[in-house]
């Protein structure tokens, strides 16, 4: 089956993308989501987790605490290395799992951190970024998730920057603060049916 990466920086709108993919037929993989389930509660990555870094890391709820473990990885490269090295397995195993069950005329992978991570290329054969102003990025971030304005700016600047990700691309969509939802649709559309003429 055809094989597309979606990816861009964080609120640059990858899964409003991704929902009007899947509403047009396209099967759509999440990484990201699939992140968010293994780390919920009763989530299989929440034992090995909790083994690794006690429990401070599991909120009240059973949940990966997600501002705690943020704030312990983030500056430290072995933890996140640690932390990394329970989630990917998992989630490269469910990422598998669900492609094989994949309908539509192509199979979208959204993975946040594609370019980042140097380990799709040779999976994929188109890569499709979603693209938009760095203070656009910034206001959304921040009205969803309440981050303060320097860990949004952290965040940021240890993503790849749009040059790299826009070098990395075959499409791109803008989505930024100009683009209103039915410019938005309509450039999806338009690359939906590339996509599938090239699925054949």
């Amino acid at each position: 089956m055809f094989k597309l990466g979606l990816t861009g920086g964080i609120g640059s709108g990858k899964t409003k993308v991704a929902d009007m993919l899947a509403e047009l037929g396209a099967t759509v993989i999440d990484t990201d989501a699939i992140s968010h389930a293994l780390t919920a509660r009763g989530g299989l990555a929440i034992t090995p987790i909790r083994a690794a870094f006690g429990g401070r890391a599991i909120d009240a709820t059973g949940a990966l605490d997600r501002d705690y473990m943020r704030a312990l990885v983030f500056d430290d490269p072995n933890l996140r290395a640690r932390l990394e090295s329970i989630l990917h397995p998992m989630i490269a195993q469910e990422v598998e799992r669900q492609a094989k069950q994949a309908k539509g005329c192509y199979v979208v992978f959204v993975v946040p951190l594609l370019v980042e991570s140097g380990r799709w290329a040779d999976r994929l054969d188109r890569v499709c970024v979603v693209d938009c102003e760095r203070q656009t990025q910034i206001e959304r971030v921040q009205a969803r998730s309440g981050l303060s304005l320097e860990r949004i700016g952290q965040i940021l600047d240890a993503q790849a920057s749009p040059e790299q990700r826009l070098a990395a691309a075959d499409d791109v969509i803008d989505n930024g603060a100009r683009i209103s939802l039915d410019e938005l649709r309509a450039q999806v559309l338009g690359l939906h049916q590339r996509w599938c003429n090239l699925a054949g």
